[in-house]
């Protein structure tokens, strides 16, 4: 007698996820989530402003304009800024609400909404696409697929073209698209874009969230027994089981639960919530919206499946305020504090200063000394400026300049040679000092930079 030995495969290929459409409260939230979030972002490029594109990020020019505001790159301390505030707001939400960035409002959710709505739109309902599906090829699948894929790719095709008009003038790429003239770089984003979220959201889907996302990982770490999650009262609908509309559960020894499996049904990463919290839920809340439309045919009362804390489930009083939220709270509204006063209070005007490398100092026939370095200009105000230059803290100290002042138009950078001269009886060694720019028409306008000065009896070792 022999035997077979049975080999188990080490990868199974996975299983698509036909969501079942629901209705309710949080499918209502979630596309307006979906409408607001979409149209800022194919709105923004074409928002005018100053008779400029309100939202530019210039990267050839290293000009980003947000909203009359143009940062350079020596302000790429606020974006840093900005990302520290973003990073400590999802720590913050995340303790106190669970996952609700990623259940409306992460790109990847609400870029899959609309990729299943037109899938739905051209293949029918949840049974209709899994019928399709298992239906052998035919003209009218053919057409339905194709159709599909047609929205897939345009949409997917303009999204990429949305996302290279924050780098490249819209209004300009459209003429360029149409003469079909785009650079290599352009077209290359368009297409990269495109294709990323034609596959991320059209086939990857729920598998970008469970596998890809590293922040399903370590939300666990966010978590404790009082924040809101997505939770199954066992206590109330246990035991699960079927039975007529007409029969109250507790009488028929049952829970409310009529394990109609809907809730699994409508989750669009294919987990059953009455397992309990699990790293793949991203709190969409369909799961409670399908359960929810349940208890109301059966007669029962709704929140069977809900929004709740740990504490709660437990029959314990939840408690909002506790020491993380205290302290993310705290923090993130003091960095909020501190980046609106450092916009307001930004200075419009920097100011660089480079050595000359070529050599450390020069004697003059004169016999005074001379440093040569090379002073960036840069003036992020919307209006152009005369400036002039002047050391400080070096005695004597004279500037020999192309000229003695410096019109730099608006939002540019102008590079000017500068020769920093001092009489011979003021060259004691090295010595720090400042170079300092102003403008003539509005004295408030004033940066300043460090340099070092050399002489002949500098010491090196």
């Amino acid at each position: 007698m022999t035997t077979e030995a049975v080999v188990a495969p080490l990868y199974a290929a996975q299983q698509k996820i036909y969501a079942r459409e629901v209705s309710g409260r949080f499918a209502r939230l979630r596309t307006a989530s979906v409408v607001i979030l979409l149209g800022v972002f194919y709105g923004l490029p074409w928002l005018q402003l100053n008779g400029r594109q309100a939202v530019l990020f210039d990267l050839p020019a290293r000009k980003f304009y947000i909203f009359g505001l143009t940062l350079f790159p020596q302000d790429f301390w606020l974006l840093m800024w900005l990302l520290i505030m973003a990073a400590l707001s999802l720590f913050f939400f995340t303790a106190l609400a669970g996952r609700l960035w990623c259940g409306f409002a992460c790109p990847q959710t609400v870029w899959t909404e609309i990729f299943v709505w037109m899938e739905r739109l051209t293949e029918g309902n949840r049974s209709q696409q899994m019928k399709l599906a298992r239906a052998p090829w035919s003209a009218q699948k053919l057409t339905r697929k194709s159709a599909k894929q047609f929205l897939w790719i345009s949409f997917a095709g303009f999204t990429g073209m949305t996302f290279v008009g924050f780098f490249s003038p819209i209004d300009g790429l459209m003429g360029k698209i149409a003469a079909a003239n785009l650079s290599g770089w352009e077209a290359f984003w368009i297409v990269f874009y495109g294709f990323a979220t034609y596959g991320n959201a059209g086939y990857l889907r729920e598998q970008v969230c469970k596998y890809m996302c590293p922040y399903a990982r370590f939300q666990s770490a966010m978590f404790d027994r009082n924040t809101l999650i997505i939770s199954y009262d066992a206590a109330r609908g246990e035991p699960r089981g079927s039975r007529s509309r007409d029969v109250a559960a507790r009488r028929a020894g049952q829970g409310d639960c009529i394990d109609c499996t809907l809730c699994v049904q409508a989750c669009p990463t294919g987990i059953d919530i009455r397992r309990g919290l699990q790293y793949e839920c991203i709190a969409c809340a369909a799961c409670v919206d399908a359960c929810d439309a349940v208890m109301t045919k059966v007669g029962s009362p709704v929140g069977l499946v809900r929004y709740a804390t740990q504490a709660e489930i437990d029959g314990q009083p939840t408690h909002v305020i506790r020491p993380r939220i205290v302290v993310y709270g705290a923090l993130l509204l003091s960095l909020l504090a501190g980046f609106a006063y450092a916009v307001t209070h930004r200075m419009p005007v920097d100011l660089d200063v480079l050595r000359d490398r070529s050599s450390l100092y020069r004697e003059l026939d004169d016999g005074r000394i001379e440093n040569v370095f090379t002073v960036r200009i840069i003036n992020k105000d919307q209006h152009a400026h005369t400036f002039r230059l002047a050391p400080h803290n070096l005695p004597n100290a004279v500037i020999d300049a192309e000229s003695p002042t410096q019109t730099v138009d608006a939002e540019d950078v102008k590079s000017v040679v500068v020769r920093v001269r001092i009489p011979p009886a003021e060259g004691h060694g090295g010595q720090n000092f400042t170079i300092t720019e102003q403008a003539l028409d509005d004295p408030k306008l004033t940066a300043t930079s460090r340099a070092r000065f050399f002489s002949p009896n500098e010491h090196h070792d």
